[in-house]
């Protein structure tokens, strides 16, 4: 094979989503540089790859790095590949690409599944424009509240209910995907407003939320005098939090128009 570092997409879930290309090269390169070589043993050990594998993860990827490149400088084939999707998606693999780049040295990628895109496109929202944030961080969600355009997450399921509410109160105008176990067979995508969704079951798996655009414009009242007809069969103080979240307007604000109404 030429020479050169070939970034590798492996499986988020289903083992059959590995292209023919990556068991090829996977089976045929000198070395393979893996997030966690006891993960990748199982996909090996499926495809009949049988490629020495070295690991490679963000606990000591400034040490091994050098030695890849120098490796690959002396006419190896590496491949680098994370536990599961692109690697450098919110896994180890940015620096040695960014190493090999700066050694002057071949990059070859081979796509493959990335949970980020299967989630956009799952959701429905609005593709054209998004940002991806990573994990959630309650302490950012705010400054993240001024991208207007599409916003993916990814979560833990330890964490997805605390995260649903954070969302329903700093974004409750913006409808939200809540989708799980992609690929797997207990593939699921939840949508709705945060505050229609903050007493679901709790999600189980590997979890990616994405957030739709905000609204160009808020409602005028003839439109949340809609929405507030639509909810009122409901408690007050339960009707109040969709009216807030569907109109995107303050539950205080919402729950005096409720008042109002009945």
């Amino acid at each position: 094979m030429q020479s050169g570092l070939y970034i590798i997409g492996t499986p988020i879930g289903n083992l059959a989503d590995l292209s023919p290309r990556a068991i090829e090269i996977l089976q045929n390169v000198d070395l393979i540089a893996a997030e966690d070589t006891r993960v990748f043993g199982k996909l090996a050990h499926h495809f009949n790859i049988k490629t020495k594998t070295v690991s490679c993860h963000e606990h000591n990827e400034r040490e091994v790095i050098d030695s890849l490149i120098e490796k690959i400088q002396n006419g190896y084939a590496i491949a680098a590949v994370s536990d599961a999707g692109m690697p450098g998606i919110s896994d180890p693999g940015f620096r040695i690409v960014r190493a090999a780049r700066a050694a002057g040295v071949d990059v070859f990628v081979v796509p493959g599944p990335t949970a980020v895109i299967s989630a956009l496109v799952l959701s429905g929202f609005p593709t054209d424009r998004f940002t991806f944030c990573g994990f959630f961080d309650e302490k950012k969600v705010r400054d993240d509240n001024k991208i207007r355009h599409t916003i993916i997450y990814y979560e833990s399921p330890n964490r997805i209910m605390n995260t649903i509410k954070t969302l329903a109160s700093v974004m409750p105008e913006r409808k939200i995907a809540v989708v799980r176990e992609i690929t797997k067979i207990h593939e699921e995508t939840i949508i709705g407003y945060p505050a229609e969704l903050v007493n679901i079951e709790p999600p189980r798996g590997e979890i990616v939320i994405v957030v739709a655009p905000a609204p160009d414009k808020k409602m005028s009242d003839a439109e949340i005098s809609e929405i507030v007809n639509d909810v009122i069969s409901g408690s007050t103080k339960s009707a109040a939090a969709l009216v807030a979240a569907r109109a995107g307007i303050s539950k205080k604000e919402a729950y005096k128009k409720l008042v109002k109404k009945s």
